[in-house]
């Protein structure tokens, strides 16, 4: 959706002009808008990083400059550039991430969610999406063209069970407001362990996938960090939503999360084998079957699974 070009200090970002059901950057407005609403949404988690929106202007003698005068014919968002080697997932691989730089992602997090005004109003659109995408996650794993079939279709059945016994639950999270306008694209890759931490490229082209439960974004974020091999991470990053919040879900709300994040992220993988031209074309399905892997040992995480979705909610029983 986008090219990006890096320098030893700066990162550009170039919208392409494209349109998809999901978002729309097929024009310069359109493209300089979101490059408004980047800077905005990502100043909140990383306001160290992010630094303006830049017009790429066609000169007088036909050249093009990043600033200055001329006229505009695109936008881009200027970032500092972070070090590689202080991503989250990085560090994992290296095994070089302590307890005190997760607290403080943690504590950042915590923070950020608590401040947020509730979705109650437009909180349905949270449960009305989980649900949209599930169904696609459903409609793109089963295509026989993948050989997915035998090994998604059990972990498919359960999630879509968990979220019809929990839709009671996640209504009643919506009306007590614990539903924000959180990240929406919450994975290692996108933390820096850097002094201040600083969380990057929140998903600005549609709000409807940032209207997010804390629980279900932060559990996502600890769920990837499971699978590059270092699991006590999630449970210190829920911890810290624990201090800030007055309840948590219940074992099998959190298995519902994880289970549909897990196949969200196994549908995004296979995906890349629809693109004309096909890159990296050994690389998805491998990956894709460890996702859906992931998806089941998160839906069996909860003893009862749909029966103890949660207890403690304002409404529930």
């Amino acid at each position: 959706m986008s090219w990006v070009f890096l320098t030893d200090t700066r990162v550009y970002k170039l919208k392409k002009p494209v349109r998809h059901a999901f978002l729309d950057f097929s024009t310069i407005a359109k493209r300089r808008f979101f490059c408004g609403e980047e800077l905005r949404l990502n100043r909140r988690l990383a306001a160290k990083t992010y630094r303006q929106v830049t017009p790429l202007c066609r000169n007088a003698s036909g050249g093009f400059v990043l600033g200055g005068e001329g006229r505009a014919i695109d936008w881009l968002v200027e970032m500092n550039r972070l070090p590689q080697t202080d991503m989250l997932d990085e560090r994992i691989r290296t095994d070089n991430v302590t307890k005190h730089e997760i607290g403080k992602v943690a504590e950042l997090l915590a923070d950020f969610y608590s401040k947020l005004e509730p979705e109650i109003t437009n909180g349905d659109v949270y449960l009305r999406q989980l649900v949209k995408e599930q169904r696609i996650n459903r409609a793109i794993l089963l295509r026989h063209e993948f050989g997915l079939v035998d090994i998604a279709s059990d972990t498919l059945d359960m999630v879509d069970n968990l979220l019809q016994r929990s839709r009671p639950w996640i209504e009643a999270r919506v009306a007590s407001g614990a539903i924000v306008e959180g990240h929406g694209d919450l994975r290692p890759e996108h933390v820096c362990l850097a002094e201040p931490p600083q969380i990057i490229d929140c998903l600005e082209f549609n709000r409807s996938m940032r209207i997010v439960d804390p629980y279900d974004e932060i559990n996502c974020l600890g769920m990837e960090c499971d699978i590059l091999g270092m699991p006590w991470i999630r449970p210190r990053l829920n911890h810290a939503l624990d201090n800030r919040f007055p309840y948590r879900p219940d074992t099998g709300l959190l298995a519902l999360y994880g289970g549909y994040r897990a196949l969200l992220r196994a549908r995004l993988c296979i995906a890349h084998l629809l693109e004309r031209p096909v890159r990296h074309a050994g690389k998805w399905r491998p990956l894709a079957i460890r996702y859906i892997q992931q998806a089941e040992r998160e839906c069996l995480s909860s003893r009862s699974p749909g029966d103890r979705i949660l207890k403690n909610v304002s409404g529930g029983a």
